[in-house]
């Protein structure tokens, strides 16, 4: 296995960084029904569920492409997402100098950077060269506001959860978790939180058959696929305000979590979470999971940058990278590129790209 200088020197000089441009296939987002969501918005109304109407087409997220996982060591994650779960590398780039340090926001920066497909998704891995991050910081939760985490769906709980305990990944569930039947949407659902070597938290998910997308139903192998992204937010109705009003995204559906099932996953005593779950025209979800007990969570550090393990990126496909600017300007976004800045695009053609901030500090990359 390569180490990191390993990888450098084999990068092409002529490749270019674009962590944005990941065409996500036309994954439905599913309603928040692995945590006990009412149905989605397709069979029920849901209060202030559609994009606002201020919202021109242009700034709206047509899609959410993916994330993008700063790591320590590339080719130590790569590794890992290949080999416990399931992923295959697709690319491999490198990128520095100004038009990455202005959008990015960081100074100097170099990063070299792996793209990994699962199914129809595809992430991102990153490690920076410089400036060296931090690493995530000591007994961090899911209750803290700088948790996200990707949820990875299974064919099969017991063989996933053994993979990975052969793996001896380090648990943040006390083990998998069955959703309780009292709630039908929910009910016989199972998860499992995780971490990467790095510590990022992850889920796997299991949905019976009649839950979920029927297409996560296959049993052609273990790991299928990813689900949504999922972040804790302090105010989903301050969230709300960015993600739907002013990113055109629309709410799918919503649920009330509580009771040692959701504790024992999330461990966190006492956890008790509203969550709201968000979906665009295509690719992965978005979930808001506001702890309304308790409320202890850490907020996001406010010095954290794109070189940074806690920093993890989603990104969004707009029509307008322009467009999406105003809007967010309008709303009072807070922005970590100064303005749009050209980014390249896998055709070889030139697209625009914005890094941008959600209330709670999230980073949403915006790329057309």
């Amino acid at each position: 296995m390569r180490g990191p200088a390993g990888r450098l020197a084999d990068a092409r000089p002529g490749t270019r960084l674009l962590p944005a441009l990941l065409a996500a296939a036309g994954l439905l987002l599913l309603s928040a029904s692995a945590r006990g969501a009412a149905p989605p918005a397709a069979s029920r109304p849901t209060a202030g569920g559609s994009a606002s109407g201020a919202v021109r087409d242009a700034a709206a997220v047509t899609a959410v492409a993916g994330v993008t996982l700063s790591v320590s060591d590339l080719d130590r994650s790569v590794a890992f997402y290949e080999e416990v779960l399931g992923f295959r590398e697709v690319a491999e780039d490198e990128r520095e100098g100004e038009a990455l340090e202005r959008l990015q926001g960081v100074f100097p920066g170099h990063v070299v950077t792996a793209r990994l497909a699962l199914g129809s998704e595809e992430i991102e891995l990153a490690q920076w060269l410089a400036p060296r991050g931090r690493a995530i910081p000591e007994g961090a939760r899911s209750d803290d506001r700088s948790f996200q985490h990707l949820a990875i769906v299974v064919s099969d709980m017991d063989r996933a959860y053994a993979r990975l305990r052969e793996r001896r990944v380090a648990h943040a569930s006390s083990s998998p978790q069955t959703l309780p039947s009292w709630n039908p949407n929910a009910g016989g659902i199972r998860a499992f939180y995780f971490r990467d070597p790095d510590g990022h938290p992850l889920e796997v998910i299991w949905y019976p058959p009649g839950k979920g997308d029927p297409r996560w139903q296959a049993r052609d192998r273990l790991f299928l696929g990813i689900d949504h992204t999922a972040i804790t937010v302090a105010d989903t109705d301050a969230s709300l305000r960015f993600w739907r009003d002013a990113l055109g995204m629309r709410v799918a559906g919503e649920s009330d979590n509580s009771g040692v099932e959701q504790e024992r996953l999330n461990a966190v005593f006492g956890a008790h979470l509203r969550i709201t779950a968000l979906r665009s025209g295509s690719g992965i979800g978005v979930e808001l999971l506001e702890y309304l007990t308790p409320r202890t969570g850490r907020p996001y550090p406010a010095d954290a940058n794109a070189s940074d393990l806690v920093f993890t990126e989603t990104r969004a496909r707009v029509a307008s990278a322009t467009e999406a600017e105003r809007s967010l300007r309008a709303a009072r976004a807070a922005f970590v590129s100064p303005a749009v800045q050209p980014a390249p695009r896998r055709d070889g053609g030139e697209g625009r790209a914005l890094l941008v901030r959600d209330p709670d500090g999230h980073a949403v990359l915006l790329f057309d």
